[in-house]
């Protein structure tokens, strides 16, 4: 057992290297259980919760719509950073029933909005393991009465790398649907300029 911490936290730390057990990953690897837990248990008691931040046009500093954006208010952590739990959730799939629920409520708040205002949500690449999110997102508009063009989908570039057939097949079916597609992060991994011939996206975002 304390081997196999020891070789996860290598693999953590990038290849061609090596870690010796320490008493920390044995107390980290617990907290992640621990983590897990609690993440299985605030899906199921609708912990969750999304918060909104704008996006501003750059000439009127006018809003011209918000991204949700998923928080968890833990009752004894506060509020956990996403780039802690969402890893566990994509991990032990939990990250599909949130990625609904975030499309969902995200769907339902935003229809009360003004009609210009869009929103903004962003998929995990599980959700696009199966044809299945082309009528989740159907469902989402139909259920919600929100305008499609009303909705972006981010998706990030490591989707386009596996896969990448059955990728695109669904991407353009959701275009078909109406909605926007945003490629998101792009230039944090393997991106290359000819990524962006893949798909007609409505919009790309440069990572910092």
């Amino acid at each position: 057992r304390s081997a196999d911490l020891a070789l996860d936290r290598a693999k953590q730390d990038g290849r061609r290297t090596w870690r010796f057990f320490e008493p920390e990953m044995d107390r980290h690897s617990q907290e992640l259980r621990a983590l897990e837990f609690d993440l299985g248990m605030a899906v199921l008691n609708n912990e969750l919760e999304l918060f909104y931040q704008p996006l501003m046009q750059a000439e009127s500093g006018e809003p011209s719509g918000f991204e949700a954006l998923i928080r968890w208010n833990h009752s004894k952590r506060g509020l956990v950073s996403p780039g802690l739990f969402i890893p566990i959730a994509e991990r032990t799939g939990l990250i599909k029933s949130i990625g609904e629920w975030v499309l969902n409520e995200a769907c339902r708040t935003a229809a009360g909005w003004p009609e210009h205002l869009t929103v903004a949500i962003n998929l995990s690449p599980r959700q696009f393991e199966s044809d299945r999110i082309i009528g989740l997102v159907s469902e989402a508009l139909k259920r919600s009465g929100l305008a499609a063009n009303r909705l972006e989908i981010e998706i990030t570039e490591s989707l386009l790398m596996d896969n990448s057939a059955d990728v695109l097949k669904r991407l353009h079916a959701l275009k078909e649907l109406g909605v926007s597609i945003a490629l998101d992060d792009f230039g944090t991994g393997y991106s290359s300029l000819a990524d962006l011939w893949k798909f007609p996206f409505d919009k790309i975002k440069i990572d910092q």
